[in-house]
């Protein structure tokens, strides 16, 4: 029997390409298990997989700014990287998929140190900060954008193209209208900031929930405490962060509003859901949320705003922009290429295990 093991996190971009695999490999008799932090969405996101053993370890985050956290988080990620050593040592796994994030980085050495073969999934256009850290240690890298091979040496790149959970193109829009309490008297928007939130983007929705109202019906993902519950209007509808049902609230879902993290919007891509994408700032991240943003634009496949330019009056005209011209949307999204990543991104990990 053949194990696999797993590890990424921090968010849930960072869980969700996980997510879509670990069935295939339980289905084919795999032994899974996961490597994540103590603490993390990711212990939440795997518990829901009750076949997948899961494994804290100690953590230290990665920061591009001056925090007193800088100074303590070198003495944790030292401690998670022994952790992370003996676990890969002891279970002696096939092959190990890392999905990135900062959780991944003692994983891919620990990976190293103990020759297990390690293979790498980088979702946005340009690696993040954990990955380029990790690449060198890997056997190979799966990449979403096809332009993300030409930044990476070695040889060790392989477009896949994204990859997508099964049950996200199971949803039943009847289903969700009921979750939501929802009609078919109006359209439906989801807005969503990411699985931590978006403040701005909260805040901004808020002021714009009346005139908004008056023609859609919204759902609004808000982030781990971010739902303000004086708010109680008839067609709105916001929550923390939805999991199981948001295939049934994506098929009721005429148009989305988002953030720009590769596998929410690669999502929508493939259910044919038309976007107004808000990516995060510079001044907020590394720039990726931008690029990714830019390259679906290119494809006519989003409309962007971007947060320097976010007001009420800016997010309605965007989204009415949006809906008004959403079959047009609908027709370039429909012309993308079909990939089956998932079966891609299976076979490379067989191919890496034979060897």
């Amino acid at each position: 029997m053949k194990t696999i093991m797993f590890t990424g996190g921090g968010s849930a971009g960072h869980v969700t390409v996980n997510l879509a695999l670990i069935p295939r490999f339980l289905e084919e008799g795999w032994t899974v298990q996961y490597i994540g932090s103590e603490n993390g969405i990711e212990r939440k996101l795997i518990a829901s997989v009750p076949e997948v053993k899961y494994f804290p370890i100690s953590t230290g985050k990665l920061r591009r700014y001056m925090d007193i956290q800088n100074v303590k988080d070198p003495f944790k990620v030292v401690k998670g990287l022994y952790q992370a050593y003996r676990l890969i040592k002891t279970n002696k796994p096939n092959v190990i998929f890392s999905k990135g994030g900062f959780v991944s980085v003692p994983v891919v050495i620990g990976a190293w140190l103990n020759k297990v073969p390690l293979l790498i999934h980088e979702s946005d256009l340009t690696p993040g900060l954990a990955n380029r850290i990790s690449i060198p240690f890997a056997s190979g890298v799966c990449t979403t954008f096809p332009e993300t091979g030409d930044m990476l040496r070695g040889g060790k790149s392989r477009h896949v193209g994204a990859v997508i959970r099964e049950e996200v193109k199971q949803g039943n829009a009847d289903r969700g209208r009921t979750f939501c309490g929802f009609t078919r008297s109006k359209p439906v928007i989801l807005i969503m900031g990411g699985s931590l939130g978006a403040r701005k983007i909260n805040q901004t929705v808020r002021h714009a929930l009346t005139r908004l109202s008056k023609s859609y019906q919204i759902v609004h993902l808000c982030g781990k405490n971010q739902v303000d519950p004086s708010i109680t209007m008839t067609g709105y509808k916001q929550f923390e962060y939805v999991n199981e049902q948001l295939p049934d609230v994506l098929a009721m879902t005429d148009v989305v509003v988002s953030r720009a993290g590769s596998n929410s919007i690669y999502e929508f891509l493939a259910l044919k859901k038309p976007m107004l994408l808000i990516p995060l700032t510079k001044e907020q991240s590394r720039g990726d949320q931008i690029l990714n943003a830019q390259s679906f634009e290119k494809l006519g496949y989003c409309n962007v705003l971007y947060e320097e330019k976010l007001t009420a009056d800016t997010l309605i005209q965007g989204v009415e922009r949006l809906y008004d011209n959403r079959e047009a949307f609908v027709e370039r999204m429909s012309l993308s290429e079909d990939t089956d990543a998932s079966a891609a991104v299976f076979e490379w990990i067989n191919e890496i295990a034979r060897k």
